[in-house]
């Protein structure tokens, strides 16, 4: 007899789940350059939409079917059994289904903008239908580790860690990208084309996580199911809100800053941590959880990409697989029946160390065979040219992901101009040198630059919103932890051609509006002005600059 209710709870969590790819989706484009955010999105839905047939046809029964010896389910091609309790089989199977695409699609940011589009789905492949299913046995199928009472109640490391230490093994062996680390190993940033794209995937997937955790309770009949599912959705809230201000906070003192990325990063991170044990632990221990996730985040992906040198451009590894292990591991500490601070002492502990420890070495061995296979048959990386030049025009034959937008190149500053025109002066006859005086300052000095050079007689000029720095090659900026070593900061540039009113006239009152005796001011150039010629009459030289019929 199903329960109606219990049903439409997984059922909700599935679609929930689902939208998690969205989120990834957000977050991995937005954390990495333009020119490859169309091979971001095929490389999510092709985790999502391979991994669903392949999970369908021998994921699911490695993972959930009779056990062989605790190590693997029996195969259930396409899943013929009955694996129903108070929901339909089928409802179920579209529970796994979402939760393992998120297993394989942690790898895709790790990966990002250097693998092979071909290489990848096969990865997808053998990760949704062989890897994931089998550590997932032996923690929700029954297997060993279920055995000797491992917790892990919505993922911590079946889902995560499996996904964060893959990205690990699959971004060591790809190597670098280009440009990461300069000749002596130090890391440059790399910055990511769009916060706000990653912010909405942070927002997504901190939205769906509630139904990550809460429906991983697989029902919500009864007083208890009704508590604890309420319990979940309070300490998978209080871990993320923990990790995100600890993480703001310290980046904000360790780099004078607070970091947007890394913040966001943060968020992730406590969600991740809490999922394993959020249905056993206090909202006073997922702060805590949370607490800890946050220092994890910083330190951990400041390792990765500082000590191991293996570039991560949206921190999966410290984010899924770092939190992931220690949110697991801390059950044995603030589980409110059998942890270290409620007196259970250390043979819990124990036990999720020994799990953590094996699902990790089982995902590093059979990763790393794998990714080292792909490699020698058909290869991993694309060519230099092509990650030079972007995967979305070479993998896929997409000039830009955002054709009504101009693409802004990182060699050459490109901009959007507008043109104001005035009123000119009455013409003067005279043969005063013609001269070209371009300013470039802060767009917040702009409107009390026009109106200084109106006041003495200017009155034609082209403003252009630019990109641009000085020899200081801009302000003091870190990106995830690493200096920005070539900031490129929003600017105006204003071009004014002038013949009757004083060149020094002009270089003196922009002098005296814009000058605060700080970095940034701008700069003032003068070039000579061979001829000018009115498009419309004809006219030439200083006659052209006039607008007097």
């Amino acid at each position: 007899m199903y329960s109606s209710i219990d049903t439409l709870w997984i059922l909700i969590g599935a679609v929930l789940v689902f939208f998690m790819q969205a989120g990834f989706a957000m977050v991995e484009s937005g954390f990495t350059r333009a020119k490859n955010a169309g091979n971001i999105i095929m490389k999510n839905l092709m985790d999502f939409a391979a991994g669903t047939l392949v999970f369908w046809f021998i994921g699911f029964g490695l993972m959930f079917g009779t056990s062989i010896n605790g190590l693997v389910g029996t195969p259930d091609f396409f899943v013929q059994g009955d694996y129903s309790g108070t929901y339909p089989t089928m409802a179920f199977l579209i529970f796994q289904t979402v939760f393992c695409a998120t297993s394989a699609t942690i790898v895709s940011g790790a990966m990002a903008e250097r693998t092979k589009f071909s290489s990848y789905c096969i990865y997808s492949v053998i990760l949704s239908g062989f890897i994931y299913p089998v550590s997932g046995h032996w923690i929700w199928g029954g297997g060993w580790l279920s055995q000797i009472g491992f917790h892990d109640f919505a993922g911590s490391t079946a889902v995560h860690m499996v996904g964060g230490v893959a990205a690990l093994i699959g971004a060591k062996i790809l190597g670098p990208r280009i440009g990461k680390y300069d000749k002596n190993g130090k890391p440059k940033a790399i910055l990511g084309h769009s916060l706000t794209l990653g912010a909405l995937g942070v927002f997504i997937l901190w939205f769906c996580w509630f139904g990550f955790n809460g429906a991983s309770s697989l029902g919500l009949t009864g007083d208890e199911a009704i508590l604890t599912v309420s319990n979940i959705f309070v300490t998978t809230n209080i871990s993320a809100a923990a990790a995100s201000v600890i993480t703001m906070l310290i980046t904000w003192v360790k780099y004078g800053k607070p970091d947007v990325s890394m913040t966001l990063n943060g968020a992730l991170g406590g969600l991740v941590a809490i999922t394993a044990g959020c249905d056993i632990v206090s909202p006073f221990g997922a702060f805590w959880i949370g607490i800890i996730a946050g220092f994890v985040i910083v330190f951990g992906i400041e390792f990765v990409d500082k000590v191991l040198r293996i570039d991560d451009p949206v921190g999966a590894v410290g984010v899924h697989g770092m939190c992931g292990a220690v949110g697991t591991i801390l059950i044995g500490v603030f589980s409110v029946s059998d942890g270290l601070m409620y007196g259970g002492g250390y043979e819990t502990l124990k036990v999720q160390t020994l799990g953590v420890l094996a699902v990790a070495v089982w995902v590093a061995i059979t990763m790393t065979i794998v990714f080292n296979v792909i490699k020698a048959v058909i290869g991993l990386r694309v060519s230099k040219d092509e990650e030079i030049i972007g995967l979305d025009i070479e993998e896929h034959g997409l000039t830009t992901s955002y054709a009504d937008f101009m693409p802004m190149d990182a060699k050459a500053v490109k901009s959007i101009e507008s043109k104001v025109t005035y009123i000119q002066p009455e013409k003067t006859s005279t043969d005063m040198p013609i001269t070209k005086i371009t300013i470039i300052t802060k767009q917040s000095k702009f409107e009390d630059l026009k109106s200084a050079m109106q006041s003495i007689g200017v009155t034609g000029m082209t403003v252009t919103q630019v990109l641009g720095c000085g020899i200081q090659k801009g302000a003091n900026e870190y990106y995830r932890g690493i200096p920005v070593e070539f900031n490129l900061l929003p600017k105006v540039k204003v071009e004014i051609v002038v013949s009757k009113v004083p060149v020094e006239l002009v270089v003196e009152a922009a002098k005296d509006c814009l000058r605060t005796g700080n970095i940034g001011d701008g700069k003032i150039f003068v070039y000579p002005v061979i001829d000018v010629v009115k498009v419309r009459t004809g006219e030439r030289g200083y006659s052209a600059l006039q607008d007097e019929e």
